[in-house]
């Protein structure tokens, strides 16, 4: 299957370059984002051994049994192990396919407000297998810092390639919501067979603002949507991040721009030994911002504003596998 055409941006450039330069990235940001709601991002600082270094401690604890994992188990939202069956992320779509054939280890923002109901569920303290993985905690600490930096600057050039004022985005993340998901997408060897219908991840679009995603490249891997192709292979380069825009983005936009939907394969028979793993960031903004779209000339639809607390918790509750 063909690739899905989206642009390759250099952060660096985007950061230190020319007026010209600049201008002629936040022009293809934004006729990308129309399209698909996808983009590849280069010079976030993020390496390759630093990547690795977060797979090889989680993987560690992935390859426990059960019975130990089941200690952090939690259902979708919670800090700690999200275990097979947990999710179905067709749901979000209105879709009832069959559980997601992945686990997922999910930490984030914990920093308590004295709020409770916020802290109870957006700010929960995060829960680490210390025994099990030692190495994880610290390694996944600095990468959600440094992906905190890296989505802030992407949320400036997203300002910019609607023609708006560089905190447009940014000044509603002064103590935003965001999760960081390490996805494990086990082989078929290990597996079995997919049931029908059934993926590693099934089809459905992201929920927040943005979401940066490091990915590995497989058989079973990542597609993505578009009028044009319909389903097509997500282009892939191990140096960069795949960055998709979620519901809040687009719907902040005045949907001029796509919520990139997509989905992840079923573990291929081809392959049956591959086994993935992906890290996840998906930031969203400060609890209770009240996201009223962009009107016209630049937003296509009116739609009326929304609380963002609320309008995140809801998709959250469509994929949780009762």
């Amino acid at each position: 299957m063909a690739e899905a055409r989206i642009p390759t941006v250099d952060l660096r450039v985007w950061t230190d370059g020319t007026a010209d330069e600049r201008t002629a990235i936040a022009r293809s940001v934004d006729e990308a984002l129309g399209r698909a709601g996808f983009l590849l991002l280069t010079g976030h600082g993020a390496t390759e051994r630093e990547r690795a270094g977060i797979r090889a401690a989680a993987r560690g604890f992935f390859a426990l049994p059960e019975e130990v994992k089941q200690r952090y188990a939690v259902a979708v939202g919670g800090r700690g192990w999200l275990g097979p069956g947990t999710e179905a992320n067709g749901y979000a779509e209105g879709t009832e396919t069959p559980p997601d054939l992945k686990e997922s280890w999910t930490v984030g923002a914990d920093r308590a407000t004295g709020d409770e109901e916020l802290d109870g569920f957006w700010f929960l303290p995060n829960v680490w297998p210390t025994a099990e993985a030692p190495r994880l905690q610290g390694l996944v600490e600095a990468h959600m810092a440094r992906m905190r930096t890296v989505a802030d600057e992407t949320l400036r050039l997203l300002a910019a390639a609607l023609g708006q004022p560089g905190d447009f985005f940014t000044r509603h993340t002064g103590a935003p919501t965001y999760t960081c998901n390490i996805n494990w997408y086990p082989s078929a060897g290990t597996l079995g067979e997919a049931l029908p219908g059934q993926y590693r991840i099934g089809p459905h679009t992201d929920f927040g603002t943005v979401t940066l995603l490091d990915r590995q490249q497989g058989r079973g891997g990542l597609q993505i949507w578009t009028e044009e192709q319909g389903w097509a292979d997500a282009p892939w380069d191990s140096a960069a991040l795949t960055v998709n825009i979620g519901d809040l983005m687009a719907r902040w936009t005045g949907d001029r721009w796509r919520s990139g939907r997509h989905r992840v394969l079923p573990p291929s028979p081809e392959a049956p030994e591959e086994e993935l793993m992906s890290l996840v960031y998906f930031y969203e903004c400060d609890p209770h911002t009240l996201v009223s779209p962009l009107p016209a000339p630049i937003g296509r639809v009116a739609h009326p504003p929304v609380d963002s607390t609320a309008y995140l918790r809801a998709k959250l509750d469509a994929i949780t596998v009762d």
